[in-house]
């Protein structure tokens, strides 16, 4: 078989193996604290998979996990790494929900359209500027990244505060959204507010691989991250490439509006990412810049961002915080090539 002469059935089946011996390294931790690892695990699964509802949270929050994640892999393809999806997230979903209040009397389906594009527009013009910054002056992606973070959430607190503040609530929130911008609930998952927003968001992963490995644009992206310096003596233009993956990356973190407001609040509310943009670093680098890989390390993490929120009501020794050392010890994991390699070169040597 060609499987076999490639070096067997190991490279299929080591994201899976390093994604057990992460969590399996995890459970290790929680024993260490006191806890039966099976009974953690146990927990874990019950509260992410164990009714519709539960799977319906978990699938809630996978969905602005899949678009973060996609935010990070697409850059990385052209060799910049987008710290800055939690800004771009923030005011694609202030964004959607302005245009939600200003233009409360818009029909559906026109209405959620054009908070979509609302959305999109907003996190695509935060994801221009660190990559025209990047291009024309030289500065570094990374550190505009995350200046722009903070100042998408100043900009944020002061548009809901004092431009679209809710009068009738005492929360920091926008006012509510006409009712033909509401999009589609999955009620197969019962009150869980899982919406068609986890459509889009595979949607945009199968958009994403077909823009990298079957456009001319997708492919210049690429060559850029694999050598600029070819690129460039091949005719490509590699500024160009940098500053449409960081549109294109800030677009997609700011589709994230789509699921929370369109799909969930009815409103923008300020706090209401608990680090998306930050756990899609994780998501892609699981991932190794795949989108389909994008796809399942966003329902994984989605999967134990729910399933760890029983741990605080049913263990004595370990809480929700477990999530975060399984997460980090997945990717830790997943990125030893090293010991990949040896396992590889163990198994074939006579």
């Amino acid at each position: 078989m060609k499987v076999a002469a490639k070096g067997g059935w190991l490279p299929l089946l080591q994201p899976i193996l390093a994604v057990a011996a992460g969590l399996a390294a995890g459970l290790a931790v929680a024993g260490l604290a006191g806890e039966s690892p099976w009974h953690v695990l146990k927990i874990l699964a019950r509260s992410a998979f164990g009714s519709p509802y539960d799977l319906g949270m978990s699938l809630f929050y996978a969905t602005p996990l899949i678009f973060t994640g996609l935010a990070v892999a697409l850059p990385l393809k052209a060799g910049l790494f987008n710290i800055g999806a939690e800004g771009q997230l923030t005011l694609g979903a202030l964004a959607a929900a302005a245009v939600g209040a200003l233009f409360p009397a818009v029909p559906w389906p026109w209405a959620p359209l054009l908070a979509g594009l609302a959305a999109f527009a907003a996190g695509a013009f935060w994801g221009f500027i660190p990559g025209w910054l990047r291009v024309r002056r030289g500065s570094h992606e990374v550190i505009n990244t995350i200046m722009l973070n903070f100042i998408a959430a100043g900009l944020a607190s002061w548009v809901t505060l004092y431009l679209l503040k809710n009068p009738a609530s005492q929360n920091p929130e926008t006012r509510d959204l006409g009712a033909g911008y509401a999009i589609a609930k999955l009620h197969v998952f019962g009150d869980a507010p899982v919406s068609s927003a986890l459509f889009l968001a595979l949607l945009a992963a199968a958009a994403v691989w077909v823009f990298l490995w079957k456009t001319v644009a997708g492919f210049e992206v690429r060559a850029v991250g694999e050598n600029d310096v070819a690129a460039r003596k091949a005719g490509i233009r590699d500024g160009r490439a940098r500053i449409l993956v960081m549109v294109l990356a800030g677009g997609l973190a700011g589709l994230v509006g789509i699921g929370e407001v369109l799909g969930n609040a009815g409103r923008f509310r300020l706090g209401f990412s608990p680090d998306f943009g930050f756990i899609g670093i994780a998501v892609a680098l699981l991932a190794r810049g795949r989108p389909e890989g994008v796809v399942a390390a966003g329902l994984l993490f989605g999967a134990l961002h729910k399933g760890s929120a029983d741990l605080d009501l049913e263990t004595e020794n370990v809480t929700r915080d477990l999530s975060l050392i399984l997460q980090a010890l997945v990717i830790l994991s997943v990125s030893a090539d090293g010991l990949w390699d040896w396992l590889k070169k163990r198994r074939t040597a006579p």
